[in-house]
């Protein structure tokens, strides 16, 4: 970008702009992002600091509002389909802007501090602390503390001692007519919780959990359903055929297979959870319960072949995304994915209609009654 004529005092602010755009080209690019979209960053700072320049804009003045009409103008000019990407774009060159540049920082959201609002966060850190709840059984643990009060209070936050065992079940009933799966175990789980919660906290006298009615449970069956070892074994080596992320397919399948994992404890493996000397690994397992397990050499070479020829990024947890920015998965629902295209692959047919990765901890555990 070159300075208009008669503007010599813009010059300045013009060279530290080229830079930070620089600067964030670099960044961009070591995070394995392909040339072009590296390019489409690159000329996405430009036309922010086109903007800024235009307008005679310091990087001072660049607070949530400016940088807001500067986003919704230049992603407002792309096409449709593009607004999306173009906005993400942007905001991650004012994210560096803000960190490197010392540009304004984006406002600290208000914090509500109503009664029901601090009640919430008391009951999070309670499922936190005191529980040792994972963080997705946590977000809907919070979600019924929502929904229940706004049943029986609306927006506020009433007696909770004038709650009674007819408006546990009215608020069961009023699910039921939405839920397509009635046997579900999870909602009244998630209000003993709560109701656990305030009567352990004093907020109320009587312990309300114990007028959750039970689950109507599906007829019993002598053993979970299974695949014999023979399957297994062909759905862990389909998934090493993958092209671009075969090795961290089948690294996955196999800790669950070879050492009866669930899915979110093989998500969570973190680089620093592998002692190699002592060929043992870390599992975090359910209520922040750790366990160290001996890592079969079988599984070890899988790693090792997975670190070395095709895991990239920074991020120091195992697994990781095949797209940059090669970041850590949000949940553990990839296994799942890598199983049902394992299943496509080989032609098995699964043994229930949900695919889930609990089927090869399932036959792991059968295999081993059978011994």
């Amino acid at each position: 970008m070159k300075p208009e004529k008669n503007q010599p005092s813009q010059s300045c602010k013009i060279a530290d702009l080229d830079r930070f755009v620089a600067g964030f080209y670099d960044m961009i690019k070591s995070q394995g992002y392909i040339r072009g979209t590296v390019e489409l960053y690159h000329r996405t700072a430009q036309s922010f600091c086109k903007v800024m320049i235009a307008k005679r804009l310091e990087l001072a003045d660049l607070n949530d509002a400016v940088a807001g009409r500067i986003i919704t103008k230049i992603s407002g000019a792309a096409s449709v389909t593009a607004q999306k990407h173009c906005r993400y774009r942007l905001e991650r060159f004012r994210d560096y802007l803000i960190e490197h540049a010392d540009a304004h920082a984006r406002p600290v959201p208000k914090i509500d501090m109503s009664s029901r609002a601090c009640l919430k966060r008391e009951y999070e850190t309670y499922l936190k602390d005191q529980r040792g709840l994972a963080d997705s059984t946590i977000y809907h643990c919070l979600r019924f503390y929502d929904r229940f009060l706004t049943f029986k209070f609306g927006d506020g936050l009433g007696d909770l001692d004038t709650i009674k065992p007819d408006d546990v079940t009215g608020f069961l009933l009023k699910l039921r007519e939405k839920q397509s799966a009635p046997r579900d175990k999870s909602t009244p789980s998630h209000l003993r919780n709560l109701f656990k919660f305030w009567f352990w906290s004093g907020r109320t006298k009587r312990d309300l959990s114990k007028a959750v009615p039970s689950t109507r449970q599906p007829k019993a069956t002598n053993i979970p359903r299974y695949l014999p070892p023979q399957a297994v074994n062909r759905l862990i080596e389909a998934a090493r055929d993958h092209k671009r992320y075969g090795r961290r397919n089948y690294a996955m399948l196999l800790l669950i297979a070879r050492l009866g994992l669930r899915a979110p404890e093989v998500a969570a493996i973190g680089l620093e959870d592998i002692n190699w000397r002592a060929g043992e690994i870390l599992i975090r397992g359910k209520g922040q319960l750790h366990d160290r397990m001996p890592l079969p050499a079988e599984v070890g070479e899988a790693i090792v072949d997975y670190i070395q020829n095709e895991r990239r990024g920074e991020d120091r947890i195992l697994f990781v995304s095949a797209r940059p920015p090669f970041r850590r998965f949000k949940d553990a629902q990839i296994l799942n994915w890598i199983l049902r295209k394992a299943y496509d692959a080989t032609g098995i047919k699964p043994p229930q209609s949900y695919i889930g990765s609990h089927i090869l901890r399932h036959s792991l555990a059968t295999d081993m009654l059978r011994m």
